[in-house]
């Protein structure tokens, strides 16, 4: 098990840039192989957890993606059934046939059983599980605890391997008690400057430190507007890029452009508005 400093070390290697508390719970959910639950606001960097792990331990990325009315046949496993039909009709009149359709043979894997079948450990992604209904999160239960599920035709099936879980929430609806104490908890909050400017530094080819730097202080003002939808590290990494790619190394320098470019940020009409040129060059005037 890898020490906090080691598990940031090991994530920066791979991209992400972690602070110290997000370090400290990934090394605990690897030392006590428990899930981890990441909650936080939509675009703060829940989901990269999940891919840097995969990169850190050179394994498979399963991803479940929560939505409204998500059941088992597409989380869990589901028969083939053409397969199925076939295989009667070739045996009609065999009287065990109806046993052999329901075997291994004709099962179709989805996210969670995969997770559990894999000879070396994946890391299962179960993401924006609050988009899932009440009865799916009460289903999870037997898996985030035991590692196993049960296929009535097949009874109950134990992980080969124990996967990293990772589960994002956005806080859109809130969660059952019984998923919390099953996890371990980090909530994920916007980087400050200095993360946000190592973040930029790891991930956009070309960008210096100042001008990084100039980027994340401007970011963190126009997150201070009173905005629609406040953007994400993401729209940082896609604004970075966007003034890189239009040689612009000083934000003083070129202020139409820095303006014109907030299209990366701005994700809604009433928030392009609302960041008018006076409000670009009042936030510029307070980046150093």
């Amino acid at each position: 098990m890898k020490g906090r400093d080691e598990i940031a070390q090991a994530l920066a290697a791979s991209g992400y840039i972690a602070d110290a508390d997000l370090a400290t719970a990934i090394s605990l959910m690897q030392l006590l192989r428990r899930p981890l639950l990441l909650e936080g606001e939509a675009g703060v960097g829940k989901t990269e957890v999940a891919k840097a792990l995969a990169k850190v331990h050179a394994t498979e990325l399963i991803r479940l993606q929560c939505y409204e009315g998500l059941d088992q046949s597409a989380a869990l496993y589901e028969w083939n059934y053409q397969r199925q039909l076939l295989a009667i009709q070739a045996h009609r009149g065999t009287d065990s046939i109806e046993d052999q359709v329901f075997s291994e043979k004709y099962l179709l894997e989805r996210p969670l059983l995969a997770a559990i079948r894999r000879p070396q450990a994946p890391v299962l992604l179960i993401d924006e599980i609050d988009r899932a209904d009440d009865e799916f999160e009460a289903f999870l239960l037997e898996l985030l605890s035991d590692f196993q599920v049960s296929i009535p035709e097949l009874g109950t099936i134990p992980a080969i391997t124990i996967p990293h879980v990772v589960l994002t929430s956005n806080g859109t609806r809130e969660l059952s008690d019984a998923l919390r104490r099953r996890c371990l908890y980090h909530y994920v909050d916007y980087p400050d400057v200095d993360r946000e400017t190592r973040i930029i530094l790891a991930r956009v080819a070309g960008a210096s430190p100042s001008l990084s730097l100039q980027i994340a202080r401007m970011v963190e003002g126009v997150r201070k507007e009173e905005l629609r939808k406040v953007p994400g590290v993401a729209e940082t990494l896609d604004w970075a890029a966007a003034l890189v790619g239009l040689d612009v190394r000083d934000l003083h320098d070129a202020p139409e452009t820095v303006h014109e470019t907030l299209v990366c940020l701005l994700k809604t009409h009433e928030d392009r508005a609302r960041v008018t040129p006076e409000v670009t060059q009042r936030l510029l005037g307070k980046v150093a």
